[in-house]
């Protein structure tokens, strides 16, 4: 598969998207931020909410199955810590509550969004007549 299909396919997961449109918005919030909340919990927030994607990316690029999921693992992770700097901010009212609760839902849906996706990678998949398809049914990633 040539890198542009690969590249496009990426683009096109919803967990990718979902992620990517998070770490966006929570960017556009923090820059705006005074210097040093930017600094201290800014940073760390962009860094959990990029990681996010990231992860994704990263494990979308592996060769096996196994290395997929650990890279989603550490992206879920990122997810729960990205979820906490947005409760620091709310609490030092660094993030007025619409943009509150616009994150903290878009998260929510990550989240599961997210846990399916694990859930799916290396699954067997069963096309209509009963048979099994190869390209899901190694361990090799069939995006390599």
């Amino acid at each position: 598969m040539s890198k542009s299909k690969k590249s496009t396919a990426l683009k096109d997961l919803r967990v990718y998207q979902l992620a990517h449109d998070v770490g966006k918005r929570i960017s556009e919030i923090v820059i705006q931020w005074d210097n040093f909340n930017k600094h201290t919990l800014g940073r760390q927030f962009v860094r959990a909410a990029d990681s996010i994607s990231l992860n994704i990316c990263e494990g979308y690029g592996r060769f096996y199955y196994k290395e997929n999921k650990m890279f989603c693992y550490y992206s879920r992770g990122s997810l729960i810590e990205t979820a906490e700097c947005l409760i620091k901010a709310k609490e030092r009212n660094l993030i007025s509550e619409t943009n509150y609760l616009i994150i903290a839902e878009k998260l929510r849906r990550l989240k599961i969004t997210l846990n399916k996706y694990i859930d799916s990678i290396g699954k067997q998949s069963i096309n209509a007549s009963g048979q099994e398809n190869q390209e899901n049914s190694g361990i090799r990633n069939p995006n390599h």
